[in-house]
């Protein structure tokens, strides 16, 4: 979060970039699939100024394509150490999400929790085109994977078991935790069971449910009063919702979820991840828009 932090990074950058570009698959934080997902979506309601903006601060690795970028706050957390925190907030046992209680690490600095960085990451990118000391290129794939950070329920999630990371369970036969299950493994077996292994093609579903099944739902999704800044309190109060009426539900150390888990619980991540990439795509075109996107709905472009 801090500039200093920035600072340093800058000539490191792009060694790191292509590091991890070479690197295996990480799982967190919706896992690399989802985090893909909710960038394609969020491409395709970009605005021309905001598409404009996005490639020009997109490296050159990244090969024109925000999506492939939006796993990176995930890969670099162990040359980051301080922004470890920003991909979640806590709370204490309680299913409502209040800023100033929850969002903090765990040194009580305030703002330091998913939350504070998408509102922190955007007001970075609002100096976009002026003089700046920020590292805007950062900024942007910071930006785009807390978004996704927010909508995964269980990055808002109980303190005492850290968003379900020490609950143990059996996902059919394999073993994992219950933050696995709702980053990787929900969205796994979906791809493997109803998309033949393909993201792409569950890609393509979700995009088809915003124009047909969802489409009356995006005007309200869309909807953020907050004009300059973001509505992540808002999505942060959604998710922790979401954690306790549906992943802790029913939930207890050692069980086996199946089935009945599988097909109650899949159509919400396949919600959030819809969610986030529309989101996301608001918030880009609202910071490179010039305002205009708040007068217009979201568009596929």
């Amino acid at each position: 979060m801090a500039p200093h932090h920035q600072q340093r990074a800058l000539l490191l950058f792009p060694l790191v970039f292509l590091l991890l570009l070479l690197a295996p698959p990480l799982a967190g934080a919706w896992g690399k699939e989802g985090h893909i997902m909710v960038c394609k979506i969020a491409e395709k309601y970009l605005s021309e100024k905001a598409a404009a903006a996005v490639q020009a601060l997109l490296p050159e690795s990244a090969g024109g394509e925000l999506s492939t970028v939006c796993p990176w706050a995930y890969q670099v957390r162990w040359h980051y150490h301080w922004a470890s925190p920003l991909h979640y907030a806590n709370t204490p046992q309680v299913c409502n999400f209040k800023y100033s209680r929850d969002c903090h690490n765990s040194r009580g600095q305030q703002g330091m929790c998913v939350v504070g960085a998408i509102n922190n990451y955007t007001d970075q990118l609002y100096s976009y085109g002026q003089k700046t000391s920020y590292n805007l290129t950062e900024s942007l794939m910071f930006l785009a994977h807390f978004v996704g950070d927010v909508h995964q329920p269980l990055h808002v999630g109980f303190e005492d078991d850290e968003g379900g990371n020490t609950i143990t369970v059996h996902w059919y036969r394999r073993k994992a935790n219950l933050h696995h299950v709702w980053d990787v493994s929900i969205i796994d077996t979906a791809i493997k069971d109803f998309y033949n292994k393909s993201m792409d093609t569950m890609v393509e579903a979700l995009k088809m449910n915003l124009t047909d099944g969802w489409s009356d739902d995006i005007v309200h999704w869309e909807n953020c009063k907050n004009k300059h800044a973001t509505c992540a309190n808002d999505y942060a109060i959604e998710s922790i919702h979401y954690s306790c009426n549906y992943a802790y539900k029913d939930v207890e150390q050692d069980i086996t979820l199946g089935d009945d888990y599988f097909f109650s619980r899949y159509p919400i991540v396949e919600k959030r991840l819809a969610q986030a990439g529309i989101r996301l795509a608001l918030v880009l075109n609202r910071i490179f828009g010039g305002g205009e996107a708040d007068d217009i709905p979201l568009k596929v472009q």
